[in-house]
């Protein structure tokens, strides 16, 4: 997996999981992957080394990895978007025949 696959893949989890971290795991993961600012720019800003920001930031992604295999949230929500598509297709679907059972009834 590439470098920008696995950024878009952890942010779908954070997504589903943030209210799990802690305050300062949100801070540096939304500052690292949403605002795009580097690991010295976040230990200037947070008051601590270099080396503490990427260790917590690499603790919360193993955390979001985790908790997706323990809960399953993102995989469910992916089963549910795949059975809604389905669904609308097959609703699309009866919908134009019924239109052009309504065609044929004028």
């Amino acid at each position: 997996m590439d470098k920008l696959a696995k950024s878009i893949e952890v942010m779908e989890l954070y997504d589903f999981y943030w209210a799990l971290l802690t305050k300062r795991q949100r801070d540096y993961f939304s500052d690292y992957y949403f605002n795009d600012y580097s690991l010295m720019e976040i230990s200037e800003n947070h008051g601590v080394s270099r080396n503490a920001v990427h260790d917590q930031l690499k603790k919360t992604v193993h955390k979001l990895y985790v908790l997706e295999s323990k809960l399953k949230l993102k995989e469910q929500s992916q089963k549910r978007r795949a059975l809604l598509a389905l669904l609308e297709s097959h609703v699309n679907e009866v919908g134009l025949d019924i239109l052009k059972q309504l065609e044929k009834m004028e």
